[in-house]
């Protein structure tokens, strides 16, 4: 399963995902695809969309931790890793 959420997409780019996915909402697509076409998708789309897409790729692996996490551009969330677990920060607490 593969699942991208952008801020926006080129309307090429978006056209030509919804050939493979399901877009519940405005710029957000699902898709169980194959690994091989989510290979390719991933790689599409950080070929093909510019820093301004700022998005997030939630890609399933067969091997822990089961998902695997990638930006396009610059996304509104930060990542980060604790333990080889990547991680949205939703929001930084200051204590």
């Amino acid at each position: 399963m593969i699942v991208v959420v952008a801020n926006g997409l080129p309307p090429a780019v978006r056209g030509r995902m919804k050939l493979w996915f399901v877009e519940p909402r405005a710029n957000v697509f699902v898709s169980g695809v194959k690994d091989s076409v989510a290979n390719q998708v991933v790689d599409y789309l950080l070929t093909h969309c510019p820093n301004e897409a700022g998005g997030i790729i939630f890609k399933s692996l067969s091997f822990p931790p089961g998902y695997e996490v990638r930006t396009i551009g610059i996304p509104d969330k930060k990542l980060c890793e604790i333990s080889g677990l990547q991680l949205v920060i939703e929001k930084i607490l200051e204590s």
